[in-house]
C-alpha cells in the first residue's frame, strides 16, 4: 500500500482509511485492514467487525453532514486486491459543487460505476481529504 500513503487519510488500531484516487463519487474512500493475512470479512477478528463498524459510522456521519450524501453503498469485492478492503461510495440525488467543480451522480438509483475519465485536480483532493480529517 505505499504507493498510496498520498490518499492515506488515518490510521486506526487495525483499519487504515484512503481516499479513493478518483473522486468522480465525491468522498469516496476506503478502508483495509493492516493485518497482512487478512483476506475476506468473515473472517475478520471480532475486533477488526468492531472497530470497522465504528470507522464506518464516522465516514457516514462526514459523508452525511460534510458533502449531503442521500445514501452509501458499500463494496467488500476483492477482485483486483485479494486484500480485506471495502469501498465506501456515496451517492447523490443532486449535483454537488465542490471547491467549485461539480460532482454529478449520473447513476443515483443504479449500481455506481466508476467514470474512469474524471480527473480530481490535487488541490481538491487534499480539501477532501481536509474534510475527513475535521479540518474543513
Amino acid at each position: 500500500m505505499d504507493k498510496y500513503e498520498n490518499n492515506k487519510v488515518k490510521e486506526y488500531t487495525y483499519w487504515t482509511l484512503y481516499l479513493y484516487e478518483n473522486q468522480g463519487y465525491l468522498g469516496r474512500c476506503y478502508v483495509w485492514c493492516k493485518r497482512e493475512d487478512a483476506l475476506d470479512l468473515p473472517h475478520a477478528t471480532k475486533e477488526e467487525q468492531e472497530e470497522l463498524f465504528i470507522i464506518l459510522k464516522e465516514i457516514e456521519s462526514i459523508l452525511v453532514k460534510r458533502f449531503g450524501a442521500d445514501l452509501i453503498n458499500y463494496a467488500f469485492l476483492g477482485n483486483v486486491d485479494h486484500h480485506l478492503h471495502g469501498h465506501i461510495i456515496p451517492r447523490y440525488s443532486k449535483d454537488v459543487v465542490f471547491e467549485g467543480i461539480t460532482f454529478k451522480d449520473e447513476r443515483f438509483g443504479k449500481n455506481y460505476m466508476t467514470d474512469t475519465t474524471f480527473i480530481t485536480p490535487p488541490h481538491v483532493f487534499e480539501k477532501i481529504k481536509d474534510v475527513f480529517l475535521g479540518k474543513e
